[in-house]
């Protein structure tokens, strides 16, 4: 899952989270709003009977009468204004048959669901009723008692949850948007980073990256530039290293190449010279004892053992791109390996662009890959045909691309993981020319493709 995307989850989980406790805190709040208004009221209600109290005892003139209650004139609309909706008041003692005085209820609030209605009172509880005394001093003044309208009361909690959360949800909405928004942007450079790294893995290790405004990606971007230089510094050593140890390998084996030449060419010759002379001797003295036929045995075995000697010294000496060109080396390998049997598989040569200023360690190269890939789908393999290209690409891309294809079957995947010399060598070369090789399944078979840059 893509950063942006966490972080986004998580702020829309934060912001749900404080989203449910403003619910929890505007229900809870909505509710006890309540019991202050009941307070209020009955305290209000109270100081308006204290007041009627008194000019009604002084008009009477007389203190020490007892139960001296206000007139029923108390109810009036005056009285009612003191009420909040929701909230029922009545003097106490009361007169016969005398109902509380409530205030305003109807149409009160939103008409909360049933859910709401019943699992509001379980955790908040019930309203208690407010008594205060009309007169603190005059305890036969009688009290004020308050008592708010249940129904009422979760209604205006509904309506004030409703209100709230309205205003919640779009602020909620607007925090999410812009936070994203922010995240994206601040997150944006990463996308730089990333396609630095890709290029890396590619073999691009100089990326330069833009400079970054927060000091968290301007330190990775700089971490990754100097991975990048010393990834470079050390590509290029590991490069000139495989390019001495190859240098290396060629020495030693036309030093070997002199040496079979030298020693085992002239003991060789001189085994078939014997043996010539044993046959002729033995053929003027017309002796049956069989030595002649021992003596032409001696002379085929001596004529393989140069043939083969031949076909190593091919091999170690230097490649023949460095006498005949890179293309007339190609042509002379496939047509070597066409005319050794008849039964071989079909080879194609297929030779596309300008070869001909192609030299130096990236024709030896080139020929090592066609000359090790044609060895190893000739001799491990079943094939009937086999493709051998070699294009150069011109232009900005100036490289060269040699692909062997075969269909004799065989796993990619094994073969790439092969650690054979052959192939091992293969890999050497083409990485100290700077280049890349490649295993893939083709049709019936493998495809092995190997890019030499010419620039390099």
């Amino acid at each position: 899952m893509r950063l942006v995307l966490q972080l986004v989850a998580r702020l829309l989980l934060i912001v749900a989270l404080c989203l449910g406790a403003a619910t929890v805190w505007a229900t809870f709040e909505a509710y006890r709003s309540v019991d202050r208004a009941t307070a209020a009221s009955a305290q209000r209600v109270a100081q308006a009977l204290q007041a009627l109290y008194w000019h009604e005892l002084l008009l009477r003139s007389s203190r020490a009468r007892e139960h001296l209650l206000p007139v029923p004139e108390w109810r009036t609309l005056d009285t009612m204004k003191l009420i909040s909706p929701g909230v029922c008041v009545e003097f106490q003692p009361a007169v016969a048959f005398e109902k509380p005085l409530c205030g305003q209820s109807e149409g009160l609030g939103k008409t909360p669901p049933r859910w709401f209605a019943s699992i509001v009172p379980i955790f908040l509880g019930s309203h208690a009723e407010v008594v205060r005394p009309v007169s603190p001093r005059a305890a036969a003044a009688g009290t004020v008692v308050a008592t708010p309208d249940a129904a009422a009361a979760i209604s205006l909690a509904w309506e004030y949850i409703l209100n709230v959360i309205d205003v919640a949800l779009l602020m909620a909405a607007a925090i999410a948007l812009l936070a994203s928004l922010a995240i994206a942007h601040t997150l944006a450079p990463a996308r730089a980073i990333v396609t630095a790294l890709q290029r890396m893995a590619r073999g691009h290790y100089r990326t330069k990256l833009p400079r970054f405004r927060s000091m968290e990606l301007a330190m990775i971007g700089g971490a990754v530039g100097e991975l990048g230089t010393r990834l470079e510094e050390a590509t290029e050593q590991r490069a000139a290293l495989t390019r001495r140890l190859i240098e290396i390998r060629d020495d030693e084996r036309r030093a070997l190449a002199r040496e079979l030449h030298d020693e085992f060419g002239q003991n060789l010759a001189a085994i078939l010279a014997f043996a010539d002379t044993i046959e002729t001797a033995s053929a003027k003295q017309n002796r049956e004892d069989g030595i002649a036929q021992d003596a032409r045995m001696i002379s085929q075995a001596t004529h393989h053992l140069m043939a083969s000697l031949r076909d190593a010294l091919k091999r170690l000496r230097n490649p023949l791109p460095e006498e005949l060109g890179l293309e007339a080396s190609l042509v002379n390998l496939v047509d070597s390996w066409r005319s050794q049997s008849a039964a071989r598989p079909t080879i194609q040569l297929d030779l596309r662009g300008d070869l001909t200023d192609i030299s130096g360690p990236a024709a030896t190269t080139a020929y090592r890959v066609a000359q090790e890939c044609l060895t190893n789908a000739l001799r491990h393999g079943a094939a009937r045909e086999i493709s051998l290209r070699v294009e150069r690409r011109a232009g900005e891309d100036d490289a060269l691309l040699i692909r062997v294809e075969d269909d004799g079957g065989g796993d990619a995947e094994r073969v790439a993981r092969s650690a054979g010399f052959g192939l091992t060598g293969i890999r050497e070369r083409v990485a100290a020319a700077g280049g890349s090789l490649s295993i893939l399944p083709a049709r019936g078979g493998l495809s092995v493709a190997a890019t030499i840059p010419l620039a390099a």
